[in-house]
């Protein structure tokens, strides 16, 4: 398939580049629930009309009412000695800044308490703001990136692999806080899934349709920050957004290289050392990343393959496919453009599953306190892997894509 230059605009439709490969071409205007993908690399440029801003707010709003009693009521509770004992979200943070390392609980409390939060008071500040006159644009850029922050699917999913895990030695009933928390993670699911940003982005800042006839498209740049097209304003600046325009995005193999090697460099220590400590009548087990999943297989082998894919598997692969993309684009290999692009999306979608394991300490945490004959506290492991996680996430955030196309000319051919 060959790329042409556009010479001059269709009556219908404006110019719109490729953000992960800098193709060319003309975005026709949409109808409801259509999407429109790039005729190069298929990825999505446009979609259809979704949630308004209005439904938006209101679920914000359910949200923010379901917070409270998801975050600080019992989510699930365990009989031990007689005893009663009920975990919730913000107590096992608290056990894990307490007993363990804070950096660590930070980055749990981001993922499940920060990120939604911040989701939340973002779509009540859009609805607010625009009627109040006021800048827009912060909270706009913020929410794009926002999205594979939230991971409270993931929580719910730790919550009942820490759960299993428990219930070997005590008796695991559901706390009552668990009906709101399994709601409030699906309403955050279906946000994340009908939260349009380019519809957002039209509503509140509205632009041309159609540049001028004889437009020089070869300066029309993309903006990465929110996907329009356009020739910078007299300061270089996207005219939608106020972000600089670039060709590329500066530093982006320097960054992403710090980023891979400073994970893999921690996830050795992250895979040698003790992730999980538990004393059982005083006496001391540490368990790692693979031994603890040995031995929940020993009990659960679908669960046990749950926690190995998320905390072995997908850290491999994506330490591997970084150092594919990155090198293949150092020395401008050629061929498998498409597949390669379809493996940089692969693991963007998987990076945040990591976190599985993080979450499964939280959890165990504030079931299982020290006082008892049974107890659990988090290993050192921990911050190392939390940490090699989220550089891995920055890495692929890091990395622009449309470095890997660059290898072609932009009207060259390209293969498969």
């Amino acid at each position: 398939m060959k790329i042409h230059h556009i010479l001059s605009p269709l009556p219908e439709g404006r110019y719109q580049r490729c953000a992960q490969c800098d193709a060319l071409f003309i975005l026709p205007a949409l109808r409801q629930n259509q999407d429109a993908f790039c005729p190069r690399c298929r990825a999505r440029i446009a979609k259809g009309n979704e949630w308004t801003i209005n439904q938006l707010a209101a679920v914000a709003t359910t949200m923010l009412l379901l917070m409270p009693f998801a975050y600080a009521d019992p989510l699930i509770s365990v009989r031990l000695l007689g005893a009663s004992i009920s975990a919730n979200l913000l107590h096992g943070i608290w056990q894990m800044a307490l007993q363990g390392d804070p950096i660590t609980a930070s980055m749990v409390a981001f993922c499940t308490i920060g990120a939604p939060c911040t989701l939340v008071f973002s779509l009540l500040y859009l609805f607010f703001g625009e009627r109040w006159g006021m800048n827009l644009r912060p909270v706009l850029l913020m929410l794009d990136r926002l999205k594979e922050w939230v991971m409270l699917d993931i929580y719910l999913i730790g919550m009942a692999v820490a759960a299993i895990k428990v219930k070997d030695y005590a008796a695991v009933s559901t706390g009552m806080a668990l009906p709101a928390f399994i709601a409030l993670t699906l309403l955050s699911i279906l946000t994340m899934t009908h939260l349009n940003i380019e519809q957002l982005w039209e509503r509140f800042y509205p632009q041309p349709e159609k540049l001028p006839y004889r437009t020089n498209t070869a300066a029309l740049r993309v903006c990465l920050a929110c996907n329009y097209t356009a020739i910078g304003d007299d300061r270089g600046r996207c005219p939608r957004c106020h972000v600089p325009l670039r060709q590329r995005r500066r530093h982006s193999l320097q960054k992403s290289w710090a980023a891979l090697i400073a994970a893999i460099m921690l996830l050795i220590p992250a895979n040698i050392l003790p992730i999980s400590i538990i004393y059982i009548n005083g006496a001391r087990n540490e368990s790692t990343i693979l031994s603890g999943i040995g031995s929940l297989a020993a009990d659960n082998i679908p669960v046990a393959a749950v926690v190995f894919i998320a905390s072995i598997l997908v850290p491999f692969i994506k330490v591997v496919v970084l150092l594919t993309l990155l090198i293949s684009i150092h020395f401008n290999v050629r061929q498998g453009l498409k597949t390669r692009i379809r493996l940089l999306r692969f693991v963007t979608w998987i990076g945040r599953w990591s976190m599985l394991d993080l979450f499964v300490i939280s959890v165990t945490m504030s079931l299982v306190d020290r006082d008892q004959l049974l107890a659990f506290t988090m290993g050192p492991a921990a911050f190392f892997f939390g940490a090699a996680v989220i550089l891995t996430i920055l890495a692929v955030e890091w990395l622009d894509s449309r470095l890997i196309w660059d290898a072609y000319a932009t009207n060259a051919d390209y293969t498969d």
